[in-house]
Formats: structure tokens, C-alpha cells, sequence
């Protein structure tokens, strides 16, 4: 059974809806509405548990899940540059504006072919499916035709995404073959996007338009202007990049003599609706302004090892209220596997807090209090960056989609294993954390349909 809409589904549901506390709800009742969205969590062991699922058996609409399983919130990729998806894994020795200029650009120029664009879009759609993540924000490239092909691709595979056209006019920074001519031609492809999604007749609510300044560096100021106004008139969410390593946050600083955070705000492109990609060098007044707007990073642990010269401070941000998801930041980062993602967020803020170099004293090697556990790198991963992008997914209430992900310990070619006589199932999702792959991965759902596997 694929499709759970109108249905009652009967396992072990673990999710994060708080930082930092972890609710298992073993043999408990969801059930499924027509459009997709949870509308009953039933806990077991009550009356209204034991009336809810003779009911549901009478009917005909009880699922029940294999037993060992575990029923986990789909993952919330907050960063995914969704045209490099064929360079993953590769050029990752040189600096973040090398790679651009000699590897990245070229590489997404290739999209202007339609049929390039279709091939590798559909590919990297399903990988991401397959993976466990079910909401996806991307950015495109600078074509609007090859970005409302993906748009297409995500809805005819049933992923919940939100795409946006890359808008670069920079003549200084973005090559010649592969800009916008002006600022009012990234203008008018951004507003044709969210047209075009907008009237799509297959798309109901699964595929949302995002303004898309690539970063500030690629931006005119009035390219930058134009995307603030179109986000005060659409009230669309807007992504980019902010402060990701030293050579970035410095342009900024030379060009504004202001932070990408304050940059941004001051063109209108921070709002509660914004995701600002990276962010490794906010300082303490960025954090209180994007905290003050509501807007959200996507912290991109892997890629940051290669290209962003710093660790996120991610505690420091969590300590200012700032609103954090996780983000693979494919092919910045080589995997397109979110739980990846979350271990290397749990290692870089050990890392971080530890310090790196046994030359120094161990009192001065580190930044005290920066590391978390699988808890909320979890709770980042799934309803982090679903409250991160204002949207009712990434945990198991009432009123969110259902989207979800069925992890089997015992999966053929599977990575983990769960000993009955030894953990509990907050042990079993620590191990799904740390040692689990895309094998154990049985089933993914999105909006109660079955995207991936089977039940």
C-alpha cells in the first residue's frame, strides 16, 4: 500500500518538534486526511487508541507498519544547488571562487539545453526521494526555461520543493556566457517562475517559487532592489547565500562597508520567508537581525569543511533564537544524503568546540559550549527546517503533511543494527543517525503518497 490518504497508519512514530527533545511514539495511530495532512495523532495504550483502531480495521483503512520499523519526519533540505548535481564528489581542492569561476559556472551554463537539464534534473529528484528528502529548496540556474523544468520534474515525482531561478548580473563577478543581461531581465525571469508555478494546473500547494539572488557579490544594487520589491509584492520566500568564507564576507564588507545580513535587510530580501544559505560569519548583531525578521539559516556543515574557512557557530545561533535547518549544498558538499548532513553537523561543532590544534593549550583550542548530539541534529534535519522555511512539515501533528520516511533495521544491504535485548528506540534512532543509509530507507511518503518503496 502506497498511497495513505484516507488511511490509518499503526507503528513507531520518532520526531523532534522541540530542540533539543526527542518523542518517541511507539504503537501509537496517525491518521491520514484526503488531502495528505495528519489529522489525528493517537498515543497508545488509551480508549481512544484501542476505539480508533477497531474502528480503523472495520473500515478497511488500517495499515500497520513491519514490526522493528521506525516512522521518521521526511528530511528538509534547506541548501541544494540542483544543476551541480553531476559534479558532486568532484573539484573540492580549490578555493569557493576558483570553483565557481572554473568548474560551477560552465558546468550550469549547460542548462540552457533543455534536455541536459530534464536528464539531470530527473535523476537528481529521484536520488533525493530515495534519500529521505522529501522537502527540497533549490536553487536553479539563471534560465527560466530549464527552472520551470525542474519545477516540472518535482511535480510529476511528487516532491515537495521549492525552486528558484538564480538571478546574477554582476558583470565584475558572473562571466559573460552565463549571467542576466540586465537587472530587469533577472527581475522579469524571477516574476515568470512564480507565474509559471503559480498557474501550474498539476501543482496544488506541493512546489513553492523562491526569489533567488545567488549572493550579494553576483548582484547588482539594482537587481538586489528589484528582488526586494518583488518579495514585498509576492510575499514569496527568498533564499541566498550569506557570509559563507572569508572571500565573500569581505566583498561585502568592501563594497557596503556593511555584513551580507545587513546588506540584504536593507534591500528588503530578510524576511520570515527568507533562508540564508551558510552564514559562517555572522557576528552577534547579524544573529539579533535575522532573529528579529524571522528569517533562517541553512547550516551546510560538509560543504563549509571545503570551501567556507570557518564552522558555524551553530549553538551561538541557536543561544540568539535564530531559526536553523540543515543543508546538503550539493556538490559544495559531496553527498546528497541529508543524514550525512546531520553527522557532520554533530562532528564540526565537537570539532569546533574542542579546537583543532594540538599546538595550543587545550584551554584556548576550542570554543566552549558549541557541541550538540544526534538530538538536534535530528530536530534540524526535519522540523527545523520545515519551522526555517514557515511550512507544516518535519514533525507528526495535526495540520502537517505527512511526510515521512519508513527506516528498517534489517533492510538487505542496510548499515545498522538494532538489538532488542540491548536498545531502546531512542537507541534506534541515534543508530538511524549515526549509522543508517539509504539500504534501510523502506519507504518514503509525501503528503500520505508513496513516492519510494513500499510498505
Amino acid at each position: 500500500m502506497t498511497d495513505l490518504r484516507h488511511k490509518t497508519i499503526a507503528g513507531t512514530f520518532c520526531h523532534a518538534p522541540i530542540l533539543g527533545e526527542i518523542e518517541i511514539l511507539r504503537d501509537a495511530l496517525v491518521e491520514i486526511d484526503g488531502e495528505g495532512r495528519i489529522a489525528k495523532v493517537v498515543a497508545a495504550g488509551s480508549a481512544a487508541h484501542a476505539e480508533a483502531r477497531t474502528a480503523a480495521e472495520a473500515a478497511g483503512t488500517l495499515i500497520v507498519a513491519p514490526p522493528r520499523s521506525y516512522i521518521l519526519p521526511g528530511f528538509v533540505d534547506l541548501h541544494i544547488h540542483a544543476p551541480q548535481y553531476p559534479q558532486l564528489g568532484k573539484a573540492l581542492d580549490v578555493p569557493l571562487e576558483v570553483w565557481l569561476q572554473q568548474h560551477t559556472f560552465p558546468l550550469e551554463a549547460r542548462y540552457a539545453d533543455l534536455a541536459f537539464a530534464r536528464r539531470h534534473y530527473s535523476a537528481l529528484v529521484g536520488d533525493l526521494i530515495a534519500n529521505g528528502t522529501t522537502t527540497a529548496l533549490y536553487f536553479a540556474t539563471q534560465h527560466v526555461e530549464a527552472s520551470k523544468a525542474l519545477v516540472d520534474i518535482c511535480l510529476e515525482k511528487g516532491q515537495r520543493a521549492l525552486v528558484g531561478k538564480v538571478a546574477m548580473d554582476n558583470p565584475d563577478e558572473c562571466p559573460d556566457y552565463y549571467r542576466d543581461s540586465s537587472a530587469e531581465e533577472g527581475i522579469a525571469g524571477t516574476k515568470s517562475l512564480i507565474d509559471y508555478v503559480a498557474a501550474h494546473p498539476e501543482n496544488h500547494g506541493l512546489v513553492h517559487p523562491v526569489i533567488t539572488p545567488r549572493f550579494v557579490p553576483s548582484c547588482t544594487d539594482p537587481l538586489l532592489e528589484g528582488l526586494g520589491e518583488l518579495a514585498r509584492e509576492c510575499g514569496c520566500h527568498v533564499q541566498t547565500h550569506c557570509s559563507e568564507s572569508d572571500w565573500a564576507h569581505g566583498y561585502v564588507l568592501d563594497r557596503f562597508g556593511r555584513t551580507d545580513a545587513e546588506t540584504l535587510d536593507r534591500f528588503g530580501l530578510m524576511t520570515r520567508r527568507t533562508v540564508l544559505a551558510h552564514s559562517n560569519f555572522l557576528t552577534e548583531g547579524d544573529m539579533d537581525l535575522i532573529h528579529a525578521r524571522g528569517a533562517g539559516v541553512a547550516h551546510c556543515p560538509l560543504s563549509n569543511a571545503y570551501f567556507a574557512n570557518s564552522v558555524f557557530p551553530l549553538r551561538a545561533a541557536l543561544a540568539k533564537g535564530v531559526r536553523v535547518g540543515l543543508g546538503t549544498d550539493i556538490s559544495g558538499g559531496p553527498t546528497a544524503s541529508m543524514i550525512e548532513a546531520q553527522r557532520m553537523a554533530i562532528a564540526a561543532s565537537h570539532m569546533l568546540e574542542t579546537g583543532v590544534d594540538p599546538a595550543l593549550p587545550q584551554g584556548t583550542r576550542g570554543r566552549p559550549g558549541s557541541r550538540i548530539d544526534f538530538d538536534i541534529a535530528f530536530h534540524l534535519a526535519t522540523a527545523g527546517g520545515g519551522d526555517a522555511l514557515h511550512l507544516p512539515v518535519g514533525q507528526f501533528a495535526p495540520g502537517y503533511h505527512f511526510d515521512a520516511i519508513l527506516v528498517d533495521p534489517d533492510a538487505p544491504g542496510g548499515t545498522m543494527r538494532v538489538w532488542d535485548d540491548i536498545d531502546s528506540d531512542e537507541d534506534a534512532l541515534q543508530k538511524i543517525v549515526y549509522t543508517a543509509s539509504k539500504a534501510n530507507l523502506a519507504a518514503v511518503w509525501i503528503g500520505g503518497r508513496g513516492v519510494a518503496g513500499a510498505l
